[in-house]
């Protein structure tokens, strides 16, 4: 350990190193968790882990190694390399020879969400039950197990007493003062306006992780600091250490964002143990930030934490909803199963606990029209919601470029007509049926070419697909892009497209990217469901069509190809509704919520 008379830069390579150890001490931790409970498991997650230029590798390597016949190997492979309808097809086979199934045929399937064979170990059966949505029944099957099941249950029982209603956090006593007493504190003196504070708790964020979630927190604290906000934003505890980042600082400054991480040496051995200590970290960060309002997000373990520290401190909090993942997971079911997914355990007890979190919430932000409707219909007063869409950052309504330049840029070919999406790649998406769509338009002799742009599990099967229906070049799959860059892709196309599937979670839940499109003068395809409706219908930015029909994708790309009169208005129409959505507006509609709770108390 440095002393306090040395150089700084052996003070600061002490620092690196102890964080370091702390954090390699904690990953460790996670491992040791995962690999006492399952080995199985924790080798599948890795090799499903690893980045793409070691997985591809090591998937074509085991589907040699499998063979044209059924094999395990050739399961894995077809799972590591993103085909899960391959996959299932290899383990279908493989039942059919009488195979007995291994350790490891076993532990693909119950990834790929099918039924754990007969006679598959109690964790195995425990986690298979667990994904399907039966919580009690996946409890049960560890029950007269070994210690290490036991140790799992305990783990899988705490999840669940977490997901009931009624249950709240535990007042972290001893993680913060042993002697506190045991009223709420009083609510802090409220600051000038000018110097309102906001906290922002996160489940994850940028640099570290890419999505639409991070990037949308991280143009909310942009523009609420460009309006005069001070604002932090903390990260769930262990992030980004447990998704295997051992090198992550407890600060990281994005734009001047700061994002601070909650980093002990170790997790509590339960969920509800990890939330009290969540609760105590907190606290700590809200002892030195001393904010004016409390800000988190879906889902339930958030608001938890954010409720009980608010509880702790007088603070007023706000709870936003960017989807239901009840919903995304039901989305996620074979189509067979999803009516049963929604009479789960699984998803009635989640679907409870975000209606409590809202109900117990100070205020509730809503990302769409429909959102806000399915809350009132739980019974979250309608004053108590305020939909903050998603928005665009206003230099790409200055920035205007055709799309013939933009393709060149990106050494697309500039002729034709380009339609697309950039996007996650993810089933409910439908960009399989863009594709199908893309292959009906070029059938009738028309020279349609098309780019979807992003990454995810469902990106090897569109490859796929692509190269079946023989778009050839095209079909162009990039995959993932740098944030900066994906607006050049917007401005590639001559249509964005939003094929979405005609499920619960995609009715109610706006994505971000149709609004970039927009900025960008494009007009919007999208599939005719209530939370596109209000972004394409009402405000003319686009056309829609009826979900999962690609000849009436196909008909609809068609209708704007041979109309360049209607393809400009509706362009006019999404930048005009763009610049209503700008990340300066939405960050007007943030201040006037925690004005209002601040002048409460």
């Amino acid at each position: 350990m440095a002393e306090p008379g040395q150089p700084a830069a052996v003070r600061r390579f002490a620092g690196r190193a102890l964080r370091v150890a702390r954090n390699l001490r904690l990953l460790a931790g996670v491992a040791a968790r995962h690999a006492q409970d399952d080995p199985a498991l924790l080798a599948v997650q890795v090799m499903r882990r690893l980045p793409g230029r070691a997985r591809h590798p090591l998937s074509r390597c085991l589907q040699r190694l499998g063979g044209r016949g059924p094999s395990a190997a050739r399961a894995l492979g077809d799972f590591l390399a993103d085909r899960p309808a391959d996959a299932r097809r290899a383990l279908e086979a493989l039942a059919a020879t009488g195979s007995r199934a291994t350790r490891l045929t076993t532990e693909v399937a119950v990834q790929l969400g099918l039924e754990a064979p007969a006679g598959a170990p109690p964790p195995v059966l425990a986690r298979s039950r667990w994904n399907r949505g039966d919580l009690s029944g996946a409890i049960a099957a560890l029950d007269a197990g070994a210690r290490a099941d036991r140790n799992q249950r305990d783990r899988l029982a705490s999840l669940r007493t977490a997901m009931t209603v009624g249950y709240r956090v535990a007042r972290p006593e001893r993680a913060i003062a042993p002697k506190r007493a045991t009223a709420p504190r009083p609510p802090a003196p409220r600051r000038p306006r000018a110097s309102l504070r906001v906290l922002h708790l996160l489940t994850n964020s940028l640099p570290r992780t890419q999505s639409g979630y991070s990037l949308r927190s991280h143009a909310i604290l942009r523009a609420q600091q460009a309006s005069g906000l001070a604002v932090e934003a903390v990260t769930t505890l262990g992030y980004p250490v447990t998704v295997g980042l051992p090198l992550a600082r407890e600060v990281d400054v994005v734009e001047g964002i700061r994002y601070r991480r909650l980093l002990p040496a170790r997790l509590a051995s339960t969920p509800t143990a990890r939330l009290e200590q969540a609760v105590a970290a907190l606290l700590r960060v809200v002892e030195c930030f001393q904010p004016d309002v409390l800000h988190t997000t879906t889902h339930f373990p958030n608001a938890l934490v954010t409720s009980a520290v608010a509880g702790e401190t007088g603070l007023p909090w706000v709870y936003e909803v960017r989807g239901q993942l009840e919903k995304t997971w039901q989305a996620s079911r074979p189509a067979a199963e999803r009516q049963a997914a929604a009479r789960s355990e699984r998803f009635l007890l989640s679907r409870a606990k975000e209606t409590e979190m809202a109900l117990a919430a100070d205020h509730v932000v809503v990302l769409s029209e429909a959102l806000r409707a399915d809350f009132e219909a739980r019974g979250v007063p309608a004053d108590h919601i305020t939909v903050v869409p998603n928005a665009v950052d206003s230099a790409l309504l200055r920035d205007v470029c055709p799309p013939a330049v933009a393709r060149r840029d990106l050494a697309l070919d500039p002729g034709g007509f380009w339609v697309g999406s950039v996007s996650s790649l993810v089933g409910y998406e439908g960009l399989d049926v863009l594709l199908d769509a893309v292959a009906v338009l070029r059938r009738r002799g028309l020279d349609v070419r098309c780019a979807i742009v992003g990454d995810g599990v469902a990106r090897p099967e569109l490859v796929r697909r692509a190269d079946l229906l023989g778009l050839g070049g095209a079909a162009v799959l990039p995959g993932r892009v740098p944030r900066t860059e994906a607006p050049r892709w917007h401005r590639a196309l001559d249509v964005f497209a939003v094929p979405r599937r005609d499920l619960e979670v995609c009715r109610t839940v706006t994505p971000l990217k149709p609004i970039e499109a927009m900025a960008c003068g494009r007009p919007v395809v999208a599939s005719d469901l209530p939370a596109l409706a209000e972004i394409v219908a009402a405000p003319r930015s686009g056309l829609l069509f009826p979900p999962e029909d690609p000849v009436a994708l196909a008909d609809t790309v068609q209708l704007l190809l041979e109309d360049p009169a209607l393809r400009d208005e509706l362009g006019r129409g999404g930048v005009d509704f763009a610049a209503t959505r700008t990340w300066d507006a939405m960050a007007a509609r943030y201040r006037t919520i925690y004005d209002a709770l601040t002048a409460r108390r």
